[in-house]
């Protein structure tokens, strides 16, 4: 057992996982941005955005429950739908229960935005990742990852 102030280092397995985490992490989502830009002019953060937006049943949602959806700061919320509002991709409403708040909400640009790019999209992720792993495997990782989320508090489930 490590001491109070002894640091718990990483073995050589450890690492070299981990180090692999990393860069698969940054290698699918840069690849996944890279295609859906090319194929339908989104980035993966307007993507994220718009489906959120498109899976609620009234097509808008509070921007701080799309800041928790998205795991993302407040700020970057507003700033990046603020983006995306000149592209007339979604738009913000007022609250009219509460002065201080906001809704965001799909427009008609971006739910044929997002109906043209999740074909692609779907297509780049079962190729990427689910084409190389079995059943089995996609379930075990299903079970490391809802493990992991949990941990750390991510895991509603």
């Amino acid at each position: 057992m490590a001491e109070p102030n002894e640091t718990p280092w990483l073995n050589d397995d450890e690492q070299r996982m981990w180090r692999e985490w990393l860069h698969l992490d940054a290698e699918l989502l840069a690849t996944l941005n890279r295609e859906m830009q090319a194929d339908a002019g989104l980035s993966n953060p307007d993507y994220q955005v718009l489906a959120v937006l498109s899976e609620s049943p009234e097509g808008r949602v509070r921007i701080s429950d799309l800041a928790a959806s998205l795991q993302w700061e407040r700020s970057r919320v507003s700033h990046h739908v603020a983006r995306m509002e000149k592209r007339e991709l979604v738009s913000r409403l007022e609250c009219p229960d509460d002065g201080r708040g906001a809704f965001v909400r799909i427009t008609g640009t971006g739910q044929t935005a997002i109906e043209r790019a999740a074909p692609g999209h779907v297509r780049a992720v079962r190729r990427l990742v689910f084409d190389a792993l079995t059943p089995e495997e996609v379930a075990r990782l299903g079970e490391i990852f809802h493990r992991l989320r949990s941990r750390i508090g991510l895991s509603a489930e």
